[in-house]
C-alpha cells in the first residue's frame, strides 16, 4: 500500500468524482414569523375551536382576553360544513412605536372571514393582543347594558 495516494488500495481507475456545484435554493431562506401573523395563527386557534382560550391568557392585555373569553365558545371562526379555517392573508401596520395594528383574512370553504387585531409591546419586549374585531363589529364582553 502507497502512501499519500487518495485512491483505495488494488484500485487502478484515474478518474476522480466530478465535483458537483453548490445547489441554490429556489425559495427564501426561512424567516421567523412576524409578530402580528405569529398571534393571528393564534387568534384562529382559539376563535375556531381548536385550542382552548387560556391558551392566550399571557399574550392579552386589557380587555382583549375578557373579548377572547366571552367568543371562544361560540367559535365564530369555526368549520364550515367540515372544512377546517385557515389564515389566508395577514397584514400589519406600525402606526406607533410598540403598536402594530392587523388584519387577516380567514377561509372556511367557500366563506371569508375578516379579522383586525392590536398588538402593544410592553417593557418586557414582548408582544400582546390589546383588541381584536370580527366581521367589522367590535368584539365587546357581555356586561350591564345601559339602563
Amino acid at each position: 500500500m502507497r502512501t499519500g495516494s487518495t485512491r483505495p488500495a488494488g484500485r487502478r481507475d484515474q478518474r476522480r468524482p466530478r465535483a458537483v456545484p453548490p445547489q441554490r435554493s429556489r425559495h427564501q431562506p426561512h424567516r421567523p414569523p412576524r409578530p402580528h401573523q405569529w398571534f393571528a395563527e393564534r387568534l384562529l386557534a382559539v376563535l375556531s375551536g381548536q385550542r382552548p382560550v387560556h391558551w392566550m391568557l399571557g399574550h392579552t392585555v386589557g380587555d382583549a382576553y375578557d373579548q377572547l373569553a366571552e367568543l371562544a365558545p361560540s367559535t365564530p371562526l369555526g368549520t364550515a360544513r367540515g372544512t377546517r379555517p385557515v389564515l389566508r392573508h395577514c397584514h400589519g401596520a406600525q402606526p406607533a412605536t410598540g403598536v402594530v395594528e392587523a388584519f387577516a383574512s380567514i377561509a372556511a370553504g367557500d366563506r371569508v372571514r375578516a379579522m383586525a387585531f392590536r398588538l402593544e409591546q410592553g417593557p418586557d419586549h414582548r408582544w400582546r393582543c390589546a383588541a381584536v374585531e370580527l366581521g367589522g363589529e367590535r368584539l365587546v364582553p357581555a356586561g350591564p347594558g345601559p339602563r
